[in-house]
């Protein structure tokens, strides 16, 4: 039976400008697990309503109190307001658990492409300022390499290109300045220091140009002693994979795991 879900927003201050974060409360679980959402959009773009119908499922197959996250876009807002935003997103869900029936120490990050990105990033903020540190973190055809250095060669190869440029474009609004793109908070595959990060999925999509970036992540993780799970679902592309089952699947049985069980 599926949770019937109390979905209201909520406004708060964020990094430059107040942001928006949408509630996805199940009814009748107790004790719920965070889960902070972070929808796609290169950065420049998308809403809350794109991570619509993960959030839903989120919410109710865990089940978990869900955050969806409007993080702050460029170019208007560049980095590193979205990354803030995020753990001033983090900080005001620990800070309201109790009024939501929440437990403030097990959180979790999904992120979906760009959202990946900040997802990460929360991880590591998470880990280097006194707040809560993450339990778990799932990056679902994640953005982490701005220098664009691991493109991947799929097919069509036309869209990769169109694809490519598009987001070379993207990462410059995020990043105006250049000393950015090598920082830890911008750039996850350029940090020294990944240990004590939480354990991760990576779920890479096969006909994702930018699908090595997770992919190079996982691998980076593993001798820093993070527990990774790394899959490659085939024939998806990164605009498919939060819709995709045999990924959302996996994201919910990898939450399940390091998030526990929920009292009813």
């Amino acid at each position: 039976m599926e949770q019937v879900l109390d979905i209201t927003d909520v406004s708060v201050n964020g990094y430059s400008q107040r942001i928006t974060l949408r509630s996805y409360l199940p009814a009748a679980a107790k004790t719920l697990p965070i889960v902070l959402c972070f929808h796609g959009g290169n950065f420049v773009g998308g809403c809350l309503n794109d991570n619509r119908q993960l959030a839903i499922q989120l919410a109710q197959t865990l089940p978990a109190w869900v955050v969806s996250v409007g993080y702050s876009l460029a170019p208007d807002f560049p980095f590193p307001a979205a990354a803030e935003d995020a753990y001033l997103a983090l900080k005001w869900a620990v800070a309201h658990a109790a009024s939501y029936r929440a437990d403030g120490q097990r959180i979790a990050a999904v992120g979906i492409e760009a959202g990946g990105n900040i997802a990460a990033s929360l991880a590591a903020m998470a880990r280097d300022r006194a707040v809560t540190p993450l339990r778990a973190q799932v990056l679902m055809a994640p953005l982490l390499d701005p220098s664009m250095t691991r493109v991947a060669n799929v097919v069509p190869a036309s869209a990769d290109d169109h694809r490519a440029r598009a987001c070379a474009e993207h990462y410059r609004a995020y990043l105006p300045a250049v000393s950015d793109r090598t920082h830890p908070y911008a750039a996850p595959l350029e940090s020294k220091r990944l240990a004590h990060l939480p354990p991760t999925l990576v779920a890479s999509a096969g006909r994702d140009v930018f699908r090595a970036d997770g992919e190079a992540y996982a691998r980076e993780l593993i001798p820093a002693g993070v527990p990774v799970v790394a899959t490659r679902f085939a024939d998806v592309g990164a605009q498919e994979i939060a819709g995709h089952t045999p990924a959302v699947d996996a994201a919910m049985a990898f939450l399940r795991q390091h998030l526990g069980r929920v009292a009813r």
